[in-house]
Order: C-alpha cells, then structure tokens, then sequence
C-alpha cells in the first residue's frame, strides 16, 4: 500500500468516524444519565495474602490468605494482589514472602493497603509473575477464539512503576 493510498484510506475513516459522532450527538439524551449509587458495606473489612514475590517485583503466587465475610471484598483484594508489584522505593526487588492487607473503613469508605516482608529468600526468583501468566493464557484464548476481545480492549492500562531519584 503506498503513502497516498494509506492518506486515502485514513481521510476516509475519519470521515466516517465524524459523520457517526454527529450522529451520536442528535441522539444524546438532553439529560445526563443518573447512575445508581453503589451501596458500600457499613462494617470494617480486613483481608490478608501471603505471597511470593520474584526477582522482578511480580507477584508469583497467593500462598495462603485470610477472608472476610463480604465475597466482594474477597474477590477484589485477590484480583489486585495477583497484579501487584512489590518493591523498594529505588525500583529493585527483594525475592521473598510478603504480607499483604486489605482494609476497608466504612467511615472514610476508603481501602488502605499494607505490604510486610516476612522472609527474604525463595526458588521462585526466576519464576514468571502471575500476571505475565495470565496475559500469556489470554494470548493463547486470543489465537484459538479469534471472536474474544484481548485484554487491552477491556481494560484502561495502568502507570508502568518507575523507582525514585535517589
């Protein structure tokens, strides 16, 4: 394909791209749409995992982990400590099992989470994060069902961690 034929083929999705958003204007609804308030617990929640951190900072596994009584809470803690990354404020990691906790103030409707090292050390150093895991699952999804969208469709993405000046 040829530069001009690439300029044709880009003023022409452009156009149409314009052409929908004027349509999407006349059909706005007038009023802005009034979304539901979430209802948010009224009672303290704490959560707790146990994980081994990598070379890298990843996380490459939940070893064990202490619930609450509201499954949300649970399921969301866990999804953020799978894609955690845990290092020092210079960027480096230390290999080991952390401790991490999750607490939720129903006064503040605030999360403060918490991060302890429990023990340096472990042979999962060189092992792949949990994350790095599941993108390679979704690749794979990906190839054979051609149909599914990719994460980065579903998802915003998020700041790539960067260490501190010294």
């Amino acid at each position: 394909m040829t530069t001009r034929q690439r300029l044709a083929a880009s003023a022409a999705v452009f156009l149409f791209a314009l052409s929908g958003a004027t349509v999407v204007a006349q059909t706005a609804p007038r009023h802005p749409v009034v979304l539901p308030t979430p209802h948010l617990p009224t009672v303290p929640l704490h959560t707790e995992f146990v994980v081994q951190v990598n070379r890298l900072g990843q996380i490459v596994r939940v070893k064990s982990g202490k619930s609450c009584k509201n499954l949300t809470f649970n399921a969301q803690t866990y999804g953020n400590v799978l894609q955690m990354w845990i290092r020092k404020p210079d960027g480096n990691a230390i290999i080991g099992t952390y401790r991490v906790m999750y607490d939720y103030n129903p006064r503040t409707q605030r999360v403060h989470r918490g991060v302890a090292l429990l023990s340096k050390g472990g042979n999962w150093g060189d092992m792949k994060g949990a994350v790095t895991d599941m993108l390679q699952i979704d690749a794979r999804n990906r190839a054979e069902h051609r149909s599914l969208p990719g994460l980065e469709q579903i998802i915003r993405p998020t700041a790539t961690p960067k260490p501190k000046p010294a």
